[in-house]
Order: structure tokens, then C-alpha cells, then sequence
């Protein structure tokens, strides 16, 4: 059979701008899209993170079977690592969602995920499943499995655990119970209000070698999936690969592949194939009942005729086609064919249709002047109807003349009772692990919905056909070009506060200066008022708007706990009601569309006893931490060391030197520094590495300490873990803070990871904790005098403890920066 692209392959060379755009076909796509008319399956994968998926076979699947491909991934990555910038737990996740969908857009597939949380590493399924809410994950798998209605389900890991990973080996727990519970009725019955029960017939795991772990076997069934597509000029195996290196964060680039590549399975429910992933399902029209022979046949006919260079002459038969496939009775494909085929038609016509703003920011109380396009880019009759924008509708009834650009402005007033333009998962308060979403017709989708929709409304060929656009922020950048990207229903006021971390010494009364900055989008009343959430007696007079922030005085007699968390609060004087307290992060890479969320900024106040010694700090910045504001909270002087700074820097006026994580995977440079360092330490100073790791995004590219030491994959997941001392008289432990159990307590999502083993005896364990169930290991802190100085390794994840701003984290990072210090001195002082 031939083989020939399909409609979103022309993604893969497309950058962020390029994939927010309005498309237009190519004839071959077109073609493709006219094949996949006549098969009616669909295949749903299904795994735990994000990059879990197997492009290689997605692509297959999508491109070369034609099937309705989804990829459902339980969580949105959010807990895992990120290698091209600082973003952590829920940014991550939107990081990640979006490097899914510019995944899905290369490869062909469809993307959903259920509401739980990546709360990051689990060493079993016990464990997560003790953290996840794992009846409403459970029900999320169902609800995708009877709204997409698969045919086969196919998981990427076992229910065995070979998969490493808990939330792996959980993941294919939950489909293979979902797949006999979304054929229930008696299983969650108010998902039937939309959808029907639906029983797909097989689950199959897709073994693997990988790892180090090879489950693959000559007796499972098998598939290549290794084919090259012509019409592309490109394999499977190699447009997979562009697939899969969208999860830059992860730094997960991949090569292509090309030739034979076989794909194993094990049926672990239902029917096993024998021959095809298919067997035992008709994928023709039949399924839809009297009538789907004669689409069959019209199908083909549309094919055999279908004319690359001449897409437009197939307009007729796919409206004769589209009216068909409407005097069918109501089904799941007869409402899926529709809309390929309505999509067809628009792009045998040529019609190209935008609707676009020249502000990114849109705010409730404005009106808009948004400009939509149409183009009839054919020979062919279109009359355009109207164009509706929200309440706001033009009523044109008109000719699309050929090739003529029709231009329109439409005024949209923004409601001041707008919603604001959010990710429907982080619109409400999460839960521990899961996201809360109470809409169920929301669970499962993979975005954040348009601010705005413009619709299309046509008649071509006599056929009534509607196009829904989302409208878009669309701009010209000198070097990039044409660009667009989403808009967003943004607060009238938005609110931050600096710095994130204010501390305080414990038995010392202090008084400090937290900054509230806030931006006005539209005029409000001359004065407003300002205050803290969350701290009494912190609400300030009001004040002439000057656009330069307040400065709101907190004292530690105010606070009652070691740890007090705040939010800014800024209100019109004259309207004292609506108060604002959300601002806007916004999060820019190349790879994927503009990310702009709300989130409530807070700042965590800290009355803490913290002994310091030291002032001067030099940081060699890692991949994605924010260890160094955390160090300038604590009272040091924070040099930021690049290469050059490095090498032109006199190293022995730092106090101590820090790399941040993952430094060494990521700054190949390092190997020139490397004597310049061991002199450092040999002099007296102090080297501090946090943890690296040995896989992923590559071994470590430069040697670390002075002594010899391997990093494992060892790791501490439990963030309760008992902690034991080797020996609490070390230095590490008693100078200048004495580190007791309770320095230990509300630690977040894990204790460690990436420990060292094999250490040469000049180093020192000081740590020993344990997961339930396994044996103790020492290696997540390791230290040693070499010369006048220390050397130190760090799988303590401080990374995360310190910007959550837990007091025993920083007490024994304190602890660990003042080794080569011969006096105590407190630089709070």
C-alpha cells in the first residue's frame, strides 16, 4: 500500500510560531486524509509520564495503519527534572504538556491525560498508589477509554514491575482494571450521562529492551514497524525520533532509525492476535450499520480520482460525501468521519480562515477590535455566512471571490465577568497528588481551552459547513518572522511579591521589608490599598499609584510558626470588594507555544534558629535550581561562575563553592576547571557539589572530586524516611547548627536521589535513611578533608528542600558551606 504522510507531518519542521498557525494541506495530506476515510479503528497506548510513550510505534500506527492513534499519559511530568530551565512541579507540567502535544503533532497521534500528579520517583506501585487518589485516577483511565472508545489498548509497561519506575508499573495496573470496567455500567455510572460503557478487545503490553532489561521473546507477537514512508522521504523510525526529541526539558533527543524495527507484544486481557494488532475487528464501514458499504465505495471512488495538483475538483464528491455520512444514525465514527471529512473539504477548497489580535493580553472591561481573514484559494463556490466572535456576530452572507483576501475587524467586548484564561486543572486548589476538576467533560483533555473562538460559518456546494479557529496573538519578530500565539483573559491588576524567602533569627527580634510590585493593565481608582494574606496587622494605608511597588514591613514578632506563608493582596480603595492577588507566569522556549498561567505569588517567612559561617559564595549554576536566592535569604554573597568567571576568578575569596544539580551533566567545561578546584579545596576551600546523574541526558562530562566515588541510581523516595547518623559528633552535624531528628520533619516529595557508591575511604558518610522495605544506604551525603579543605557530594535533594523553604534543609546546608570554617560567624547579624 502506498504510503504517504499524514496531515500533521509538516510539523516536524515547524518551530513555535509555525505550530500555532493556521494550516493549509498539502496534496498529499489531503490524499492521506482521504485513505484514512475508510478505516474505522482506533488504538489507544497508555504509560505513566510524559516521554513513556513509544513514538516509533504511534507513528506506525497513526500513518501507516491509519488508525485513530492516543497516547494517554497518566500524569503531566511534573515531578520530573528539567534540563533547559529553572521550572519545577507544576511549571514542569506545562512544560512537558506542551512538548506532548508538539510531540503528537509530528507523529500523528491524539494526547490525553488523567488528573493525578507526578509526585516524582516511586520505588513501587504500593507507594504510589498509597499517594495518588487511585479510585479518581482509575476513573479518569475509564473515561478516556469509553469517550475515545479504542479498539486495542496497548500499555508500555508491565503489571510485574520490570518497568523500574512505580508509577509505571501502576500505570498498567490501572488500564488493565479499566479495561474491563469501562464495559461495565455498575463501574462509575455518572460518566454515562456523556458517555457509553465500551469493552475494547485486547490489552496488550508492548515489551521492551531497554535498560539493561530485555523482555522481549521470539514466542510474543511482533510487528515491524520499521517502513519507510515515501511520500516523506522519511522512516518511521525517523520521524519518531523527531517526535520524541520534542521533551527538550528532559533532554530526551533521539536519532532516527531506519530499516526493519520490530515491535513485541504479550496480550495480558481479552483476545490475543495472531497475525495483525487487529485481528477479530472490522475496521470498515460496516460498523456503522446499513449504509457504510455504499460510503465505502464512495470513499474509494474519491481516492481513485483524488488529483494532487488538483485537489479542489474532489470538493463535490466530499460534500455528496459528507451528506451521506449525515443520514446515518448518531454514532461515534459517523461524528468523527464528519469532521475529517468537513476538514477535507476546507482544504480541497483552499479556504484559508484566521482569527487574530495584535495584543497577546486581553482584560475584562476592554473591547477588542480582533481582524479575521478568508481566503477562497480555489476555483471553487464558497458563500461565507457569518463570522462570530463570542456574543459578537457579522452577519455578511457573501461570495468568497477566488484568491481575494477578505479583511474584517469585529469589536468584542470583554465582559467584566470574563473568565480569566486558565489551565482547567490549576483553575482550583489541588489535592496532595491529583489535580481537582470537577467538570467531567474536561478530564482527559490535554490544553488549555482558546480565550477566544471565532466561527466560520459556509456554504460549499450546498453543504452548510462550520469552522471553529481559536483566535490568536499574531505578530511579525525580525528574525523569527510570522509568529502567533495563544491570548490570554488576563486580571486587571496582577500582584508579586520579592525576594521569595524572608529569614529570620529566632530569639532576635527583626523587622524587614517585603516588596509588593503590581502592574495595572486598565485604569482604576487614583488609590489603592495593599496587604498581606495570611498576616495580620500587615494591611497599609492608601496610597497615589506610582507603578514602582510598596514595601510592606514584617517583624518576626509577628510570626507564631518556624514557617508562615503570605500572599499579596492589592484592592481599589473605592471598590473594596474586588480585591487581586494572582499574577502571570509566563514561560517562553521555542520548541512550543507561549505558556501564560496565573498562579497566587506567596513568600514564605521564616523564624528559624540559623547559624551561619562564611559570607562569600561561589555557584556554578546547574539545570533548573533555585538554590542561590535561597542563599542570598540566608545572609551570603552569591557570585554566579560561568567558564570564564571561573577561570578569571580568584577562587580563594569564596567561603565555599557550590555546583548546582546536575552541573557537571550539563558544562562539559568543568573538565578544564577541574585542577584549578582541587587547588581550591588543597588552599582550604570548600567544594560542594550537588547531585549529578549517570543517565538520561548523558553521563557525567567532567571528573568531580578528588577522590574517587560512582553515582548510582539509588535514591531515598519517602520524604519521611527515619534518618539515622554514622556519627553525630561529625563536624557536618553539630557546626554552627546542631542537627537533631526534628531538622528532619516536612521534607518535601523525596528525601534524596542519585547517591554516591564505591567511595574511596577519605570520604565520609554521614547520613543512613532507608525506603520501607529496603535496606539502609548511606551514600546520600558523603564528605572528606582533602588538603586544608572539604570536598562534599550532595544526593540530598536541596534543590528542592531549599526553594520550599524547609528550616532543616537549610540548617544543614549551613552546616555543610561552614566546613572549612574556623570560627562561627552568624552573617544575619
Amino acid at each position: 500500500m502506498k504510503r504517504i504522510v499524514c496531515s500533521f507531518l509538516l510539523m516536524c519542521f515547524c518551530g513555535t510560531g509555525i505550530a500555532q498557525a493556521p494550516r493549509s494541506w498539502s496534496g498529499s495530506e489531503i490524499q492521506q486524509g482521504i485513505r484514512k476515510l475508510n478505516v474505522l479503528g482506533s488504538v489507544l497506548y497508555l504509560a505513566a509520564h510524559p516521554d513513556d510513550e513509544n513514538t516509533r510505534l504511534i507513528t506506525y500506527l497513526a500513518n501507516e495503519k491509519c488508525y485513530r492513534t492516543g497516547y494517554l499519559s497518566l500524569t503531566r511530568g511534573d515531578g520530573g527534572q528539567n534540563l533547559i530551565g529553572e521550572e519545577q512541579g507544576i511549571e514542569l507540567g506545562l512544560i512537558r504538556t506542551q512538548e506532548l502535544l508538539a510531540a503528537r503533532r509530528i507523529d500523528g497521534g491524539e494526547q490525553f491525560f488523567t488528573r493525578a500528579f507526578d509526585f516524582g520517583f516511586s520505588k513501587n506501585p504500593e507507594e504510589t498508589f498509597a499517594i495518588w487518589n487511585r479510585r479518581l485516577v482509575l476513573s479518569d483511565v475509564v473515561w478516556v477509554i469509553r469517550k475515545f472508545q479504542p479498539d486495542v489498548i496497548i500499555t508500555r509497561f508491565p503489571v510485574t514491575g520490570e518497568g523500574g519506575h512505580g508509577h509505571h508499573t501502576a500505570s498498567a495496573i490501572l488500564a488493565n482494571e479499566a479495561f474491563k470496567m469501562a464495559a461495565d455500567p455498575r463501574r462509575y455510572p455518572e460518566q454515562l450521562n456523556y458517555v457509553k460503557p465500551w469493552q475494547a478487545k485486547r490489552i496488550l503490553w508492548n515489551t521492551f529492551n531497554f535498560g539493561g532489561t530485555n523482555t522481549t521473546g521470539p514466542s510474543e507477537f511482533k510487528i515491524d514497524v520499521g517502513g519507510y514512508n515515501a511520500s516523506l522521504g522519511k522512516s518511521y523510525g525517523e520521524i519518531a525520533a523527531l517526535s520524541r526529541s520534542q521533551h527538550k526539558s528532559q533532554g530526551f533527543g533521539s536519532a532516527g532509525t531506519r530499516g526493519e524495527s520490530w515491535e513485541y507484544f504479550k496480550t495480558t486481557g481479552g483476545s490475543a492476535p495472531s497475525t495483525e494488532l487487529m485481528d477479530g475487528i472490522d475496521l470498515s464501514w460496516n460498523r456503522v450499520g446499513p449504509g457504510g458499504k455504499e460510503i465505502e465505495t464512495a470513499v474509494k471512488k474519491i481516492g481513485e480520482a483524488f488529483s494532487i495538483l488538483r485537489p479542489a475538483a474532489s470538493v463535490q464528491p466530499l460534500a455528496a460525501l459528507y451528506r451521506m455520512i449525515g443520514q446515518l444514525p448518531d454514532s461515534y465514527w459517523k461524528n468523527k468521519k464528519m469532521a475529517e471529512v468537513r476538514e477535507l473539504i476546507r482544504q480541497c477548497c483552499g479556504l484559508f480562515i484566521r482569527a487574530t489580535s495584535s495584543t497577546q493580553l486581553l482584560f475584562p472591561g476592554d473591547t477588542v477590535a480582533f481582524t479575521v481573514n478568508a481566503i477562497n484559494r480555489s476555483a471553487g463556490a464558497i458563500r461565507l455566512k457569518a463570522i462570530g466572535i463570542g456574543d459578537e456576530q457579522l452577519l455578511l452572507d457573501q461570495p468568497l471571490p477566488a484568491n481575494r483576501n477578505l479583511v474584517q475587524k469585529v469589536a468584542v467586548p470583554i465582559a467584566k465577568n470574563t473568565p480569566l484564561t486558565q489551565p482547567y486543572w490549576l483553575r482550583e486548589k489541588m489535592a496532595p497528588a491529583n489535580y481537582t476538576v470537577h467538570d467531567q467533560q474536561e478530564i482527559g483533555i490535554p490544553d488549555v481551552a482558546p480565550a477566544f473562538t471565532a466561527r466560520f460559518v459556509t456554504a460549499i456546494e450546498g453543504v452548510d459547513l462550520t469552522f471553529d479557529v481559536p483566535v490568536l496573538y499574531h505578530f511579525t519578530d525580525p528574525v523569527k518572522g510570522e509568529i502567533y500565539q495563544p491570548v490570554m483573559v488576563a486580571p486587571r491588576i496582577t500582584v508579586q511579591l520579592s525576594p521569595k524567602i524572608l529569614l529570620f533569627q529566632k530569639g532576635k527580634t527583626e523587622e524587614k521589608k517585603l516588596k509588593l510590585h503590581y502592574t495595572i493593565n486598565q485604569s482604576v481608582a487614583s488609590e489603592l490599598q495593599f496587604g498581606l494574606a495570611g498576616l495580620p496587622g500587615t494591611e497599609a494605608a492608601a496610597v497615589a499609584d506610582t507603578g514602582a511597588g510598596v514595601f510592606i514591613p514584617v517583624s518576626n514578632k509577628q510570626l507564631s510558626n518556624a514557617v508562615t506563608t503570605v500572599e499579596g493582596n492589592v484592592w481599589e480603595r473605592t471598590a473594596p470588594a474586588e480585591r487581586y492577588g494572582q499574577a502571570i507566569k509566563s514561560i517562553r522556549y521555542d520548541h512550543i507555544p507561549d505558556i501564560n498561567y496565573l498562579y497566587t505569588d506567596s513568600v514564605k517567612l521564616l523564624n528559624i534558629d540559623l547559624r551561619t559561617a562564611g559570607k562569600k559564595i561561589g555557584y556554578i549554576p546547574g539545570a533548573g535550581d533555585k538554590v542561590p536566592e535561597v542563599l542570598t535569604a540566608m545572609g551570603y554573597q552569591v557570585v554566579l561562575l560561568d567558564r570564564q568567571k571561573l577561570a578569571t576568578t580568584e577562587l580563594s575569596g569564596f567561603d565555599a563553592i557550590i555546583s548546582g544539580v546536575r552541573a557537571y551533566n550539563i558544562h562539559e567545561w568543568l573538565n578544564d576547571a577541574y585542577e584549578p578546584l582541587m587547588a581550591y579545596i588543597r588552599n582550604g576551600g570548600n567544594l560542594i557539589v550537588q547531585y549529578c546523574t549517570n543517565n538520561n541526558i548523558g553521563p557525567v562530562k567532567a571528573k568531580i572530586g578528588p577522590y574517587d566515588f560512582s553515582i548510582s541510581r539509588s535514591r531515598i523516595t519517602d520524604e519521611n524516611a527515619p534518618v539515622r547518623f554514622t556519627d553525630p559528633f561529625m563536624r557536618v552535624l553539630r557546626y554552627p547548627n546542631q542537627i537533631t531528628d526534628k531538622d528532619f520533619e516536612g521534607w518535601v516529595q523525596e528525601r534524596s536521589t542519585y547517591h554516591a557508591a564505591n567511595w574511596d575511604a577519605h570520604l565520609k558518610p554521614v547520613l543512613v535513611m532507608r525506603d520501607p522495605g529496603e535496606q539502609e544506604n548511606a551514600g546520600a551525603l558523603i564528605t572528606g578533608k582533602y588538603g586544608k579543605g572539604y570536598f562534599t557530594y550532595c544526593g540530598i535533594t536541596f534543590f528542592r528542600q531549599l526553594p520550599a523553604a524547609v528550616p532543616g534543609a537549610i540548617r544543614l546546608f549551613a552546616n555543610i558551606i561552614a566546613l572549612n570554617s574556623q570560627t562561627s560567624t552568624n552573617v544575619n547579624d
